[in-house]
């Protein structure tokens, strides 16, 4: 049984579908990496599922809750939370209260004290001692760690992390690589993952869905996706212009 599942999920902006009836299911304690080229829709994707923008059409289901349609924070305390690949942490706030935040506004559990739930989470992610800094003072890899104690701080049942591993040397990537493992491992919780890192995302995931503008075009285990001839053609851009759909070449204008 699926603990998450997103049921032909639509999005549209004006004229543009940025995400095209995709259809997709996650189960307990999964990995599943999300891949595509720039403008696939992942990112739109990941935000029709933690409600942060409404689908223009389709259903998203936490178990056998419809979460499609409420509001981020109520998506949150139902048990589903994202980070972002630009991390915008709360500069007036210290390291430990931004985590607090997450803890505060997340399921019902997360919330008994904030404090010590915060206290707990920096330590899980390695920065115990920067917790009565100010977040401007944290590196990149730094920033991404503490984006992600926040979104544990709210007691997750599902993940939805939007590259994580972007902007980081190859160290500091194998190092994130071994933190969502445990997360998966030692916290029970399910993962998404939006990865550009084709060798870290294969790595780490159960399987993987692949989209290109808009639409799901592979999924699988990640060394049958690799040698799926959708998948190369999307990412080495084999299809002719002439093979173009309109949507495609009406997006390839558009794009600056």
């Amino acid at each position: 049984m699926s603990l998450l599942r997103v049921d032909d999920v639509s999005k549209s902006f004006g004229g543009l579908r940025a995400v095209d009836h995709v259809s997709l299911e996650l189960v307990e304690r999964e990995i599943l990496g999300m891949i595509g080229p720039n403008g696939a829709g992942k990112t739109t994707l990941f935000s029709v599922i933690a409600g942060s923008i409404p689908a223009s059409s389709g259903s998203v289901f936490l178990r056998e809750r419809r979460i499609s349609g409420l509001p981020a924070n109520r998506v949150v305390a139902a048990g589903v939370v994202r980070t972002h690949q630009i991390v915008r942490p709360f500069t007036n706030l210290t390291v430990l209260e931004n985590v607090m935040v997450g803890a505060m506004f997340g399921s019902p559990e997360s919330r008994g004290n904030p404090r010590r739930r915060a206290h707990e989470e920096l330590s899980f992610v390695g920065l115990a001692d920067r917790a009565e800094h100010p977040p401007l003072g944290l590196t990149l890899v730094a920033r991404k760690r503490l984006e992600l104690a926040r979104a544990l701080a709210t007691g997750p049942r599902v993940l939805l992390l939007d590259e994580v591993m972007a902007g980081v040397n190859p160290a500091e990537g194998i190092e994130m690589t071994k933190l969502i493992r445990i997360i998966r491992d030692q916290r029970g919780i399910s993962i998404i993952m939006i990865e550009h890192i084709l060798a870290a995302v294969m790595s780490v995931s159960d399987r993987v869905v692949v989209l290109d503008y808009g639409k799901k075009i592979a999924q699988g285990k990640p060394a049958e996706v690799v040698r799926d001839s959708k998948v190369i053609s999307a990412y080495l851009g084999e299809q002719s212009a002439a093979a173009k759909s309109p949507q495609r070449a009406r997006r390839e204008e558009e794009a600056p």
